[in-house]
This record gives structure tokens, sequence and C-alpha cells, in this order.
């Protein structure tokens, strides 16, 4: 690995192919060790609304909103490829960037002819080949809208996992289906949890591994290899036990006077999420939009289909985030990319949210997912049924939900006392008649 390796990222449009509509793509010119090499990011944009200085659309609408926020995920998943690359080889050049990140091998030599994109789903004999093939067929049903654009980010996620471990374990940059032995499940699982730098939870690492298997299962079923070789790996146990904030914590994130105007945002966004549930893609996407005006009252609904399952999912608006609506109205970063609030990459937010917890005394680790949890338990525990609940949170069965639920310490107090007043006497002896 070269440490003092830099990739240049430039991003324009190419003004000589417009559409019908005048729409022209944006191209990305990838630029590292004096090779160079472009790639399409997938959104085209009117020239006239382009601004060339902040490589973004200027147009307030929902699909300038979305060309946005592509270019956006377009950039954070470059910038982990390069990563993930300069760990795995000495020397990275830019067509190896662009390989990757179209799912392909890093030396893969055919990745600008359309017809070898289609032909080599019948040559893969490795497990990366097999990705490879697997991640560029979910691109094509990503594009026919058929599956989300957030679980193929968990794809190439994985990969890029199982690319590391490859390279840890075997010094190879790929192995070989045939190789695979049985223990490669439990050998993973191992490295996941406690050889990365940021070792993962039981839980997230045996998801994983379950990917791997839906691989090899597809391998086995094509007759590439003759069983898969993981298939009695058993990824299920017991469920991630997620303990959601207690609300004087909540409460403590609330009332805390932050200067640093970074940081005040993220505590605004994370608030937002205790008290709407939104997962962290959602909340990303809110605009105008999505707020619609329920009933003769004018009370004002947040809406939308959820990223992950596509559920619709809805939730009023209660005072506490009506206000942070109201405070980033004019906000020229929520202006510009007609959103609700200005919330950072997945990444940054996630750093962030480490420096409000040190901040605002909270012992534990803030993530987005433990605001939805909170949000449920906010909820439940002040008497919202949980149909209701389950439907807020776009869960597709009430199953789903139940792994939410958490009678806290207070609800309990007080039933329990409703109880011992009609069984006991406040001597403590039991009543007896009616």
């Amino acid at each position: 690995m070269k440490n003092n390796e830099k990739l240049s990222l430039l991003i324009w449009i190419r003004r000589s192919k417009p559409g019908k509509d005048g729409a022209c793509p944006i191209i990305a010119r990838l630029t590292i060790n004096g090779t160079e090499d472009e790639i399409s990011v997938g959104v085209k944009v009117i020239p006239e609304d382009w601004d060339l200085e902040n490589k973004r659309t200027t147009i307030n609408s929902a699909e300038g909103k979305r060309v946005n926020k592509a270019l956006t995920y377009f950039e954070d998943d470059i910038d982990k490829v390069f990563k993930h690359l300069q760990f795995q080889y000495a020397f990275v050049t830019a067509t190896m960037i662009k390989n990757v990140y179209l799912g392909f091998p890093p030396y893969y030599l055919g990745a600008k002819t359309k017809k070898a994109k289609v032909q080599r789903a019948e040559q893969y004999t490795s497990l990366l080949g097999a990705y490879d093939n697997f991640i560029a067929g979910f691109e094509v049903e990503v594009k026919a809208k058929l599956k989300s654009d957030g679980t193929l980010r968990h794809w190439r996620s994985n990969r890029l996992k199982v690319a590391t471990y490859i390279k840890s374990r075997f010094n190879k940059s790929d192995i070989d289906l045939a190789e695979i032995k049985s223990t490669f499940a439990t050998d993973f699982f191992t490295f996941l949890t406690t050889a990365v730098e940021e070792p993962l939870s039981k839980v997230t690492a045996n998801g994983e591994i379950k990917r791997v298997k839906q691989i090899l299962k597809i391998c086995s079923e094509a007759e590439i290899i003759s069983k898969n070789p993981i298939a009695s790996y058993k990824c299920g146990g017991e469920s991630q036990v997620v303990i959601p904030l207690e609300m004087e914590e909540v409460l403590a994130i609330f009332n805390k006077k932050i200067s640093i105007k970074r940081l005040e945002e993220v505590q605004d966004a994370y608030i937002f999420q205790c008290f709407t549930g939104f997962a962290y893609q959602d909340a990303y996407g809110l605009g105008p939009e999505n707020i619609i005006v329920y009933g003769n009252t004018g009370e004002r609904w947040l809406t939308k289909h959820r990223g992950k399952t596509n559920i619709y999912e809805m939730v009023p608006i209660l005072p506490v985030v009506e206000a942070i609506i109201q405070k980033y109205k004019d906000h020229p970063y929520c202006k510009a990319n007609n959103c609700l609030l200005p919330i950072n990459s997945n990444y940054r937010y996630n750093c962030y949210l480490k420096e409000l917890a040190d901040i605002c005394g909270i012992r534990r680790e803030l993530n987005t997912h433990l605001a939805r949890h909170t949000f449920a338990d906010i909820m439940l525990n002040n008497g919202v049924p949980l149909e209701d609940v389950s439907k807020m949170l776009g869960h597709k069965n009430i199953r789903t939900t139940q792994r939410y639920c958490r009678v806290n310490k207070a609800r309990i107090s007080v039933n329990m006392q409703v109880l011992k007043n009609k069984l006991f006497t406040r001597s403590g002896s039991f009543r007896t008649g009616s």
C-alpha cells in the first residue's frame, strides 16, 4: 500500500451527447499515479442547471435532488473502492478503480465493451468473479426499479469485505470456487469479528456470511461447483438486542447547547429521527413533497416509500419535528437540494454522532438505527398501539415491530402500582371481599 497515493476525481458534463430533452450525461474522470479513466455517474443534467464550482445541479426539484444524491453516493463509493484497492495492491490505476466500482475484477480487460459484460456471465470460476456476475445482474434490476439501490450498495460493500479477507488470508486477489472449503465461513466470521480495524458484531458478521452463502448457492445451482461448501453454516442465532435511548438521554441531546454548526445540524437530524423513526436513507431523501396535510384540522404528516422495503410509511409531524423543519427551510443546502434537512453522507453523519455523544455525555454509541428503535420505544411506552407503530416504521409485518418492543421501568412501575392497590391494603394485607 502506498500512503502517498492521491486520487483526483473531476466531475463534468458531456455536452457533446445531449438527450432529446437536452440533458447531458454526468461523467467522472479518475486520475491516479499518472493513469486516468472515465466513468459515467449514471445521471443526466441540463447544462444550464449545472453548478460548475460545486459540481451539483442547481435545479430545485425532486429530480434535481435525486441527481445530487446520486453524485454524493458515487463519490463515497469511489473513495471506498480506492481505499480497498490501496490495501490490496502496491500500485493502483484509474481503470482498476473503475472496474471494481462496476463490479468487475480489478484487472478485467473487457469492461469498456457492452458485449464483454454480457458474455462474462459464462466465464467466471472464482468467488469474486461470481460476485461480479451477480452484481452486474443486480445493477440491471436496479435500473429497472425491481431492486433497491440501497441493497446494491450492501452487495458492493460485502464484496469488498470478501476481497479484503481473501487478500489477508490467502495473499491473493481472488480465489477459485473449487478451492473454497467448509471452514471458509467460520474463518471469515473470525476475521470480521476480530481482525478488522472496526470489528463487526456477531449478528452483522453472520449477515455478511449469509450473502456469501447466497453467492455460492447460485454457483451450485448453475453447476459451476458440485455443491455449496458452506451450506451447513448457520447464520441464525439470537437477534441483536438494541436497547433504545432512555428519554433522559434523548432530552440530554435535545437540550445541549452546541456552538459548532455541523454538530448542531447533526443534533437536530438525530432528534428528528428519534421522533419520526425514519431510517438514515429515508430521512436523507425527505423533501417538501413528502409532507401532506391530513383531515380538516390541517395536521401535517411525513409520508414516504421506505427505501429498504418500498413499504409506505406515514408519521404525524410532532411539534419538535415541525420546529426542526421550519429551522432549516431556508438553509442554503436544503434550498439547493430540495430537502428538509442538511444531512451529511452516511459516513460523515456516523462520525459526527460519535462527537455528539461525547459532548452530550451519552456513554454509548449513537447510530441511526438506535434512533429508529428509540422512536418505537417512545411510541409504544406512551400508549401508541403496536399496529400503528408498525405502520409508522414501514414494517412489512407486526413480527418485525415486536422486536422493537421494550416495556420501560416507569410503565412497569405504574402498572404494578395499580395491581398493588387492587390486591393489597396500605398496611400490606390482602384485600378481602369485593
